[in-house]
């Protein structure tokens, strides 16, 4: 009565006709795992999908150890499970040449047969947390000089807007004050030789 009262509805419809403890657990054994043929071949999917198993270079270690714990999970639900060392191994193996180093830094600091899966994994999640802010400065920077850069062309460019656009006033200025001269050299000139004429006459 205890086992029919905890079971949801939908399991209940299935074992209400047992009359046995044992009744029960075989039925809810055959209904989720099924028999030994269908739980062999939930297994040997498993094992496929954990063999296969690879993080691919954008994906978070949040992601990734979700995925994997989903795997390793079903397996030992399965009785089929792997030692923690092969789980640490296997996971260290997955990740994108781009934590190469840090791989590197766990296996030769760390004994491995003590280290547990959810320590690996918040070591790595530290990692990254400070490789996405390394490349949040990075990125920074480059956009601080790309900027400085258009800024400095756009002031050459308004330098030689300007200094082309001074050469043109400057010329003018000088045409103008040659013309002025050349006027008023001929109205000087001009005088001169009215006041001679009207000296001789």
């Amino acid at each position: 009565m205890v086992i029919y009262n905890v079971l949801p509805r939908k399991e209940y419809e299935i074992i209400f006709m047992c009359n046995t403890v044992k009744e029960i657990w075989k039925t809810l054994l055959i209904t989720h795992q099924g028999n030994n043929k269908v739980k062999d071949n939930k297994i040997d999917l498993l094992v496929q999908q954990y063999e296969q198993f690879v993080i691919s270079k954008d994906e978070s270690i949040d992601s990734a150890f979700s995925t994997f714990n989903t795997i390793i999970t079903s397996l030992k639900a399965l009785d089929e499970g792997y030692s923690s060392k092969n789980y640490l191994r296997k996971f260290l193996r997955t990740l994108h040449p781009k934590w190469r180093a840090k791989v590197m830094a766990i296996q030769e600091s760390k004994d491995l047969t003590s280290l547990s899966l959810d320590e690996l994994i918040g070591n790595l999640k530290v990692h990254e947390m400070i490789i996405k802010k390394d490349s949040k400065i990075v990125k920074a920077k480059g956009e601080r000089k790309t900027l400085a850069l258009k800024a400095k062309k756009e002031s050459s460019d308004e330098e030689c807007s300007t200094s082309g656009s001074e050469d043109e006033e400057y010329a003018m200025a000088v045409r103008d004050f040659k013309n002025f001269f050349k006027r008023r050299g001929r109205f000087v000139r001009q005088l001169r030789n009215d006041k001679k004429s009207f000296q001789r006459s």
